[in-house]
């Protein structure tokens, strides 16, 4: 597992000063990678309402603290996790393998049986797999891809099949399907990791989001 350079190209995500020279460029909030209109389904589907919710993200927030050590907060604190393009800096980083891997065993000690991490990336499968699919953190995985906002499909294209509402089935390796395109090249991936019991790895079904949650 080595260090993500596919989205670090254009930014150093990785890097403190980018982030502080970023917050004075934009002068006031602003929202980082998605919507929460475009997430809510998501949220609403994979999160029961009145659930501990933590955020974890690359912006400012009441509460800051380095995502490899959350002590602060006791195990099995949080009903979910919300990332929105924090596993994205860290790998970035110069210790991107070992960054991310202190993160996500916070983020499944902090989560309850049951409870869901969502992850929002660029990263895809070849690059977010090898850490998310770790035996030590038991999660069944489900795959979701939307585009960034704004985008719009050229007019020649062909109507997708499929509602990005709809969980992109994995290859064997855990892998996007041989057939599978993106529509938009910057669009976002969503993991949904569930964090779940050895006995429930065969039980529990892939839910498919509804779009009455929109």
């Amino acid at each position: 597992m080595y260090r993500d350079v596919s989205s670090c190209n254009t930014y150093n995500y990785g890097d403190a000063l980018y982030w502080d020279a970023r917050y004075i460029q934009e002068g006031g909030s602003f929202d980082w990678y998605q919507r929460y209109s475009a997430l809510r389904p998501f949220v609403r589907n994979f999160i029961p309402l009145s659930s501990r919710i933590l955020m974890v993200g690359c912006g400012n927030a009441d509460l800051q603290m380095d995502v490899r050590d959350m002590s602060l907060f006791p195990d099995e604190s949080f009903d979910g996790v919300i990332d929105k393009g924090t596993l994205d800096s860290l790998m970035c980083g110069t210790d991107a393998p070992i960054s991310a891997s202190q993160m996500l065993a916070e983020v499944c000690r902090l989560l309850k049986p049951g409870g869901t991490y969502i992850l929002i990336t660029y990263g895809d499968p070849t690059v977010r797999m090898p850490h998310l699919s770790r035996p030590v953190f038991n999660w069944k995985i489900m795959l979701y891809n939307i585009p960034r906002p704004g985008f719009q499909k050229p007019e020649s294209s062909t109507p997708s099949r499929k509602s990005y509402l709809e969980p992109i089935p994995l290859s064997e390796k855990g892998l996007l399907p041989a057939d599978f395109v993106l529509e938009d090249p910057d669009s976002h991936f969503i993991y949904v990791c569930k964090k779940i019991n050895d006995t429930e790895i065969d039980t529990i079904p892939t839910y498919q989001l509804t779009a009455d949650v929109l």
